[in-house]
């Protein structure tokens, strides 16, 4: 059939694509400001990057129709083998980082753990991994297990191998300065040599049966223990033959949890596919030794890329630079460029990698097994997510607020008797957390003074002009909360920081006036705003009537006090009373809790900033190194305040300048640090 390309494609494209190669190569389709949007490899670059542009009723692709809109221009490069092109492609993704290209996660999630093997006394610890190749050097000896999907995998290997096998688990330093064992020791969990004079070759089972565990090379590991606890046993060696014992439960613990699922030995990972639209959901059997050893689900957003370009850049992405490569890779459709992949992967892994569509066996059974875990994941994934929308929904019915409150903001003041007051504003973005957009504000409401504009300002000059400022004591919460409330809302009036959909005070009625305050001065009359209050219940269930003729006096054992949440809308008298364990009352009060928490941490940084604060900081032209010259030479500041001019300027990098700065910045009795 002749092949039309699409009219509305630029020229530059339409005459690229007549002169491309039937030869292997990576394509790069670029936007109109040259921008890479996508990136892939091709068996054939002729046949391969033709076909995205081709007109027919039966191509249903959703990403042919986004490139017509918005490639300009679209680069090739022809390499020798399909090997090299899937090598390439690599390359480029990694450098380029194209916006529609398969992205899994951030790096930052990849963890290992690692065995220093040429350590005295070995012990596991997780180590960070760049990507998901483990950060080393050359000289670097020690043994890497993972990497892990998840820290939670990680670390649930950690603690079953710090539970059941009697490594220590304390730093180097502390291992060499410590007098009396800890509490791992008291629990049977280490031998403590930091200590005590421990059985080196005891120790050295003791790693290479971690070593194994990790492994996963359980049956080598559970005769090994079998043949270690008979042995303890007969030598009347009960308390070794129990600690043999528990290893061999965490075994089998572990094997419980792993499904046989076909008879040969034969390392394969099975990839399952499911998709609705543009999102979609890949989940990543892995098999070993016959036993389903894990499940890992990845989501995909916007994936307008036909099935098997996904299953191309999921296979790339992913094992690019593991070192934990299966022998098989059962996937449901071949990509392009397969088997220069397979290749690259067997160079890698120095044995035969395949990458195959199973036709019929067990194979096939697995690829079942993966799409309907792909499918079982991206259903519940999605509930969650109409979850969080019916919880919102309910949220904007019982405040009645005019949008869905899919962004939230809430603030609160933190303070330590009237000093170090810091406000904290928090955000959550679709019921999560939105740490991105947390602010902390120092409150600086002693230097306002004598500069208060009496009265709000109307609206005429609200969203360019300032708030007007408020001269207030240390301790006034009021005062300290308008300020922080005119600082955040100001930006937002202006366009710098975005508003809200809902912002949440921390207080009752009275908080609730000056949020309103500081958005009418600045004209934000249509935010919506709202304080939630934790107050004592005016009406409790009454007590229990005592019995007839008992001597027992009503108030002598008075109940303790019921604390409610309550909503305070503007304009409304009473509150809105919010149970415990509704929609409701969840995103705020964990909102509100979450703003507790930020603003106490950034008061508590405050203080200690404060408290090792020096005379010495603010006097014109002392810079920290001539600050500890002085006061290595000196002592102290109060030494520096006694000292005369001539002893001053015998101290190293001290001028004239600076020691008139001194008699000017320390006179008065200026503490002494």
């Amino acid at each position: 059939m002749r092949v039309t390309l699409s009219e509305s494609l630029p020229e530059t494209v339409q005459s690229k694509l007549d002169s491309l190669p039937p030869k292997p190569g990576v394509y790069l389709f670029k936007d109109k400001k040259g921008g890479i949007l996508y990136v892939g490899k091709a068996k054939s670059l002729r046949s391969r990057v033709r076909s995205y542009f081709q007109d027919g009723a039966s191509d249903e692709r959703q990403f042919i129709p986004f490139l017509q809109r918005t490639v300009a221009d679209l680069d090739t490069i022809v390499t020798a083998t399909e090997k090299e092109a899937a090598i390439l492609e690599n390359s480029l993704v990694k450098q380029h980082q194209p916006r529609f290209n398969i992205k899994l996660r951030d790096d930052k999630n990849f963890i290992s753990l690692r065995l220093r093997v040429d350590h005295p006394w070995p012990r596991l610890e997780v180590a960070r991994s760049l990507g998901r190749a483990v950060v080393r050097d050359d000289k670097d000896t020690a043994r890497y297990f993972g990497p892990y999907h998840s820290a939670t995998a990680a670390r649930r290997a950690l603690g079953l191998v710090n539970k059941h096998f009697q490594l220590r688990t304390c730093g180097d330093l502390e291992l060499t300065t410590r007098k009396r064992p800890c509490l791992q020791y008291q629990i049977k969990r280490c031998p403590a040599p930091c200590v005590f004079d421990v059985d080196k070759a005891w120790y050295a089972d003791q790693v290479r049966a971690v070593a194994l565990f990790l492994d996963d090379r359980h049956d080598e590991l559970s005769k090994e223990l079998v043949a270690k606890m008979k042995d303890a046993s007969s030598k009347a060696r009960f308390e070794l033959a129990a600690v043999y014992r528990d290893q061999l439960r965490a075994i089998e613990s572990v094997r419980e949890a792993q499904r046989i699922v076909t008879e040969d030995t034969t390392d394969r990972d099975v990839l399952g596919l499911y998709r609705e639209g543009d999102l979609a959901e890949i989940a990543l059997l892995q098999i070993r030794e016959g036993r389903l050893a894990d499940v890992m689900t990845f989501s995909l957003k916007s994936a307008e890329l036909p099935d098997d370009e996904l299953v191309g850049g999921f296979l790339s992405e992913h094992y690019a630079e593991r070192d934990d490569l299966p022998t098989e890779m059962v996937v449901p459709l071949l990509p392009d460029g397969a088997t220069g992949f397979a290749e690259w992967m067997s160079e890698r892994a120095k044995r035969r990698v395949q990458v195959l569509v199973p036709k019929r066996g067990a194979r096939v059974q697995l690829l079942e097994l993966a799409r309907d875990n792909a499918r079982h994941a991206f259903t519940e994934k999605s509930r969650t997510t109409d979850d969080v929308q019916d919880r919102l929904t309910q949220l904007q019915e019982r405040l009645r607020l005019p949008t869905l409150p899919r962004r939230i903001e809430c603030c609160d003041i933190s303070h330590l008797g009237g000093g170090d007051v810091v406000g904290a504003v928090v955000a959550m973005q679709d019921g999560q957390l939105d740490k991105k957009r947390y602010r902390t504000f120092n409150v600086r409401g002693a230097e306002t003074r004598g500069t208060e504009r009496s009265g709000p300002s109307d609206s005429s000059e609200g969203l360019g002009g300032e708030a007007p400022r408020r001269e207030y004591a240390k301790n006034d919460d009021y005062a300290a909360m308008y300020e922080v409330l005119a600082r955040r809302f100001r930006r937002g009036a202006t366009g710098e920081w975005d508003l809200p959909d809902l912002f949440v005070v921390d207080g009752g009625r009275g908080q609730l006036g000056v949020a309103l305050a500081a958005a009418h001065d600045l004209g934000l009359h249509a935010l919506p705003i709202v304080a939630l209050a934790k107050e004592r219940d005016l009406f409790p269930p009454p007590a229990s009537l005592s019995p007839r003729g008992s001597s027992a006096k009503p108030d002598s054992d008075p109940a303790p006090a019921t604390l409610v949440e309550r909503v305070y809308l503007p304009g409304q008298k009473n509150p809105i009373p919010l149970k415990s364990h509704t929609a409701s009352l969840f995103f705020l009060a964990r909102l509100r809790d979450e703003a507790h928490r930020f603003s106490n941490r950034a008061r508590e940084r405050l203080g200690k900033a404060r408290r090792f604060k020096s005379a010495l900081d603010d006097v014109r032209g002392i810079g920290p190194v001539l600050k500890r010259s002085l006061l290595t030479t000196m002592g102290s500041v109060a030494a520096i305040r006694a000292a005369t001019d001539e002893e001053l300027l015998k101290v190293p990098g001290v001028r004239q300048k600076h020691v008139d700065a001194l008699r000017v910045a320390l006179k008065g009795g200026a503490p002494a640090n």
